[in-house]
C-alpha cells in the first residue's frame, strides 16, 4: 500500500507542481541554445556548465553535449565551462530564440592544479542526482592494473558501496546486490556478461571508452530493469579534426585505437582492438597438446559519428568480443559478446531534443569435444536482445526540465542443447525449449528548480512484462516436483506482469558548497541469473519472470550530505540507504542449475533488505589526486525453506569495506599511482561435521553462509614514465611498471574440505589463491 499512496503523491506533485511553475512563465521569454564541443576533436562534451552570471544561474550540457535555457528578452553575460578546459565568456543580446555552438579548448599541458575530471565545478552539490559517481578513461588509466591491463570495471569495483565478487573477477556487487541486478551498458546495448578469461578482465578497451557513469539505486526515469544499479559506458565518437591513434604493448596483450576525419567537422569514425598473445607461445612447445592449445580473447569496438545538420546528428557504433580455450584436440571453449547501436539525435527547436535508439545485443557461449572423440559433444546457449528506444528532453523553461519517452526490449533465450556429434557419440540429444518475452515502458519525469536553493526531481516510469510462446510451463509443488504442464501456442501471450516505478529526488543547498540530497526509487526486474559460483562464470544461465516467478521489486531511499572545500578541490560525500527487495529469489540447497528443464523448481522466494553508510573523500586537482572511501553494509535474504526459515546473510554481504587510491605527479614526465583496498571475507556455508551412510561419507553443513572467509586486503603500485611533450613530435610514449598485490597477501579464492587419503576418518580444509605478486609492464604510445 505505501508504494501505492507514493504513486499518487508524486502525481499529484508532478501536475501541481508543473501548473505553479509554468503559470509563473507567461510573459515573453526567448532560449538560447547550441552545443558545447571540444575544439581539439570535436567530441561533445557532456556535464559542461552554461552559467548567466547577471543571474546566478545556469544549466548543464546533457549526454550529447546539448544546453538550452530560457531567459528574458536582455543582454547577459554567458560564462561556459568544463574542468580542464579554457573558459568563454560571451556577451548575448536576446531579442528571439537563439543558437550558439561553443568549442572550448582543452589546457595544452597537464598543469599542476588541474585535472580532467568529466564534470562542472561543485557538480556533486548543484546535481539533483545523488548516489552517482563519473569516471574518466584518464582517471582509469592513472590506476594501477592487474598485469598492466587497465580495466574499467576493476576502477568501479574501488568506489564507495562497490564490491568485487571474488579476487580478479569482472564481476561486482553494488549495496550488497547480486551481479545480475547491475544494468551494464555500451553507447545503450546491455552486455550480458562483462568478463574476458573467466572474468579476469573486463570488455571494456580503455581506450574507446570516452566517460563512464555509476548510478547506485537512484535510475534515472528512462532507465529500468534491474534493482541494484545502472553502469553508462559511452565510446569516444571520433576525432573530428585530425587523424590520432593510440595504443600499448603489455605482457599479455596488445591495443590500438585509431579515430579521424571522414569528412572534417561533419563526419567522424573510431574503431579499436586489442588481443591477448600468451596462446602464441604455446606453438613453440615441443609438446604436441600444448602446441595444439589456445587461451586468448580478443575485441573490437566500432563507433561512426555523421553530423548531418545542426538538428540531426547519427551514430552508429558497436562491439564484438570473444575469448577461446582450447585443450588440444580434447576439448574447446569460447564465448563472447555483439552489440550494435544506431541513435539518431533530433532537435524539434530550442526546446525539444530527441533521441531514437535501435539496440541488438547478444551473448552466447559454446562448449564441447571435437569429433573423432568417442565422448564429443557440442553444448551451446545464447541470449539476444532487440531494443527500439524514443527518448524525448523538453526544456520547458528556466526551471522545469521534462523528459519522457517510451522503450521496448525482445528477449530470446536459448537456454541450451547438448548433442552428441558424430556416428558413434556417446551422448543424444537434450534440449531446452526458447524462451520468448517482450520488456515495455513509458517514462515522464520533471527536474524543477524552486528558488536559488531547491531542486524536486521526480518522475514514474511504468514497465509491462510479457511471456510469448511457444512455451510447456511446468506446475510445481512445495518440493520443486513437477506435478503437472501447460502448453502455449506460438506468438501467444500467456502470463503479463507490469509494474509503476516511482522515483523521487531532492536537492536542498544550503550553501554554495554544500547540499543536502534524498532520494527513493522502485524498480522492478524481469529477467535475472543463476549463478553456481559467487566467482562469475560465462556459464550462468538468464532467465526471466514467469507464472512460476514473479519480477523482483527493489524499493531504495537514500539520503546524504555533500560539501566541498577549498573551490571544488576537496569533495566530500556521507550517504545513508535503505533497500528492501519483495520477490527476491535464491536456489534450494544442492540445486542443479545447469541443463535443468526444470529450473524454476529450483527456486524459492522470498525478500530481502539491506542498510549501510558511504564515506568519500575525494581530492580533484593538484600534485595528489585520488580518493579515499569507507563503506559500512549489511544485506541479508530471508526465504522461507531455506535455513529454517530465518534471515541469513546474503552472498554479497561483506560489511566492512575501505580502500585508498592516489595519483601523485611527482612532475610532468613522472607519476606514481596507489591504492590498498580492504574487505570483510565473504559469507560462506561450510562443513560442521559428516555422517556415515552405507560406505559413504555424507558432509553435514552449517546454516546458510554462516561462516566467511578470511579478510581481504591488497595494496598495488604504479610507476609512469611519459617522454617529454615537444610540438613538431607527432609520436609520444610513456611506460607503465605495476605491481598487483605489494606484500604478497594469499587471498582465498575457495576453500575446499577434502578427506586425507591416508586417515579416510580426517577431513581437512585446502585454501587456494589466484595471486601472489604480479609485476607487469605496458608500454603506451600515442600519434
Amino acid at each position: 500500500m505505501l508504494h501505492k499512496k507514493l504513486n499518487i503523491l508524486l502525481l499529484v506533485l508532478f501536475i501541481g507542481f508543473s501548473l505553479f511553475s509554468f503559470g509563473n512563465e507567461m510573459k515573453e521569454h526567448h532560449t538560447l541554445s547550441g552545443f558545447i564541443t571540444d575544439s581539439d576533436n570535436g567530441e561533445s562534451l557532456p556535464g559542461a556548465t552554461v552559467f548567466v552570471t547577471d543571474l546566478q544561474r545556469g544549466t548543464a550540457t546533457n549526454n550529447y553535449g546539448f544546453y538550452s535555457v530560457t531567459l528574458s528578452p536582455g543582454t547577459y553575460s554567458i560564462r561556459y565551462s568544463f574542468i580542464g578546459y579554457s573558459d568563454t565568456t560571451l556577451q548575448v543580446y536576446l531579442k528571439a530564440d537563439t543558437t550558439i555552438n561553443i568549442e572550448l579548448a582543452p589546457f595544452a599541458e597537464k598543469l599542476d592544479e588541474v585535472e580532467i575530471t568529466g564534470e562542472a565545478v561543485n557538480e556533486n552539490i548543484t546535481s539533483s542526482q545523488m548516489s552517482v559517481n563519473t569516471i574518466t578513461s584518464q582517471t582509469i588509466k592513472e590506476i594501477p592494473a592487474l598485469m598492466g591491463e587497465v580495466d574499467l570495471i576493476k576502477a568501479l569495483q574501488l568506489l564507495p558501496g562497490v564490491k568485487f565478487v571474488a579476487e580478479g573477477s569482472s564481476g561486482f556487487s553494488v549495496r550488497g546486490s547480486s551481479p545480475d541486478q547491475n544494468l551494464v551498458q555500451l553507447d545503450e546495448a546491455t552486455v550480458y556478461n562483462a568478463g574476458h578469461l573467466m572474468g579476469f578482465f573486463s570488455v571494456f578497451n580503455n581506450d574507446a571508452v570516452k566517460s563512464v557513469q555509476l548510478y547506485k539505486g537512484d535510475l534515472p526515469a528512462q532507465y529500468g530493469g534491474r534493482i541494484a544499479s545502472l553502469v553508462d559506458i559511452r565510446m569516444k565518437e571520433g576525432n573530428q579534426k585530425k587523424f590520432h591513434g593510440k595504443g600499448g604493448i603489455g605482457i599479455i596483450a596488445s591495443r590500438l585505437m585509431l579515430e579521424g576525419p571522414i569528412w572534417k567537422d561533419k563526419a567522424s569514425f573510431m574503431v579499436a582492438g586489442r588481443r591477448t598473445y600468451a596462446d602464441l607461445f604455446l606453438k613453440l612447445s615441443s609438446d604436441e597438446n600444448f602446441k595444439n592449445s589456445a587461451l586468448y580473447f580478443y575485441d573490437v569496438n566500432a563507433k561512426v559519428n555523421l553530423n548531418i545538420n545542426q538538428n540531426n546528428h547519427v551514430f552508429l557504433s558497436g562491439y564484438f568480443g570473444k575469448d577461446v580455450f582450447k585443450g588440444g584436440e580434447q576439448f574447446k571453449m569460447d564465448w563472447g559478446n555483439a552489440t550494435g547501436t544506431v541513435r539518431w539525435n533530433h532537435i524539434f527547436n530550442e526546446k525539444m531534443f530527441s533521441n531514437f535508439s535501435f539496440v541488438a545485443s547478444r551473448f552466447n557461449y559454446n562448449i564441447g569435444v571435437p569429433e573423432g572423440n568417442i565422448q564429443s559433444f557440442l553444448w551451446e546457449s545464447s541470449l539476444t536482445d532487440y531494443d527500439l528506444k524514443a527518448n524525448f528532453t523538453w526544456f520547458a523553461n528556466a526551471n522545469n526540465t521534462i523528459k519522457f519517452g517510451v522503450s521496448g526490449i525482445y528477449h530470446d533465450f536459448f537456454p541450451g542443447v547438448f548433442e552428441g556429434l558424430g556416428e558413434e557419440a556417446t551422448y543424444g540429444k537434450y534440449e531446452i525449449e526458447n524462451n520468448y518475452s517482450l520488456e515495455s515502458a513509458i517514462y515522464l519525469s520533471n527536474e524543477q528548480k524552486i528558488g536559488s536553493l531547491l531542486t524536486i526531481k521526480y518522475g514514474l516510469r511504468f514497465s509491462i512484462f510479457n511471456n510469448i510462446g511457444p512455451q510447456t510451463v511446468f506446475i510445481y509443488d512445495s518440493v520443486g516436483a513437477v506435478i503437472d504442464s501447460t502448453v502455449y501456442d506460438s506468438r501467444n501471450i500467456y502470463n503479463t506482469y507490469y509494474g509503476i516505478e516511482p522515483r523521487l529526488g531532492i536537492n536542498f543547498r544550503i550553501n554554495e558548497i554544500s547540499s543536502v540530497k534524498a532520494s527513493y526509487s522502485r524498480n522492478y526486474q524481469y529477467i535475472q541469473q543463476a549463478q553456481n559460483s559467487t566467482a562469475g562464470s560465462p556459464l550462468n544461465i538468464w532467465f526471466s519472470a514467469s507464472p512460476n516467478i514473479k519480477p523482483q521489486v527493489g524499493n531504495q531511499i537514500a539520503l546524504g550530505y555533500f560539501r566541498n572545500f577549498k573551490e571544488g578541490m576537496f569533495e566530500t560525500s556521507a550517504e545513508v540507504y535503505y533497500k528492501y527487495i519483495e520477490d527476491a529469489i535464491d536456489f534450494r540447497d544442492h540445486a542443479d542449475l545447469l541443463l535443468n528443464k526444470h529450473l524454476e523448481g529450483e527456486l524459492l522466494i522470498g525478500k530481502g533488505y539491506g542498510y549501510g553508510i558511504e564515506f568519500l573523500v575525494k581530492k580533484t586537482r593538484g600534485k595528489f589526486t585520488g580518493w579515499a572511501s569507507y563503506t559500512y553494509s549489511r544485506t541479508f535474504h530471508d526465504i522461507p525453506g531455506i535455513n529454517n526459515n530465518e534471515p541469513y546473510p546474503a552472498p554479497y554481504d561483506r560489511p566492512h569495506d575501505f580502500g585508498i587510491i592516489v595519483n601523485y605527479n611527482v612532475s610532468k614526465t613522472i607519476s606514481l599511482g596507489l591504492n590498498w583496498v580492504y574487505l570483510t571475507g565473504q559469507p560462506v556455508t561450510f562443513p560442521v561435521g559428516r555422517y556415515e551412510y552405507g560406505n559413504n561419507i555424507i558432509p553435514v553443513y552449517s546454516e546458510r553462509n554462516s561462516y566467511r572467509l578470511p579478510d581481504y586486503h591488497r595494496l598495488d603500485l604504479s610507476f609512469t614514465w611519459t617522454e617529454k611533450t615537444k610540438p613538431e613530435k607527432r609520436w609520444h610514449s610513456e611506460i607503465n611498471f605495476s605491481i598487483y598485490n605489494v606484500y604478497n597477501r594469499k587471498n582465498p579464492w575457495v576453500i575446499n574440505f577434502l578427506n586425507d587419503p591416508n586417515q579416510p576418518n580426517v577431513t581437512y580444509a585446502e585454501m587456494i589463491y589466484l595471486f601472489g605478486i604480479v609485476p607487469s609492464v605496458t608500454y603506451n604510445f600515442r600519434f
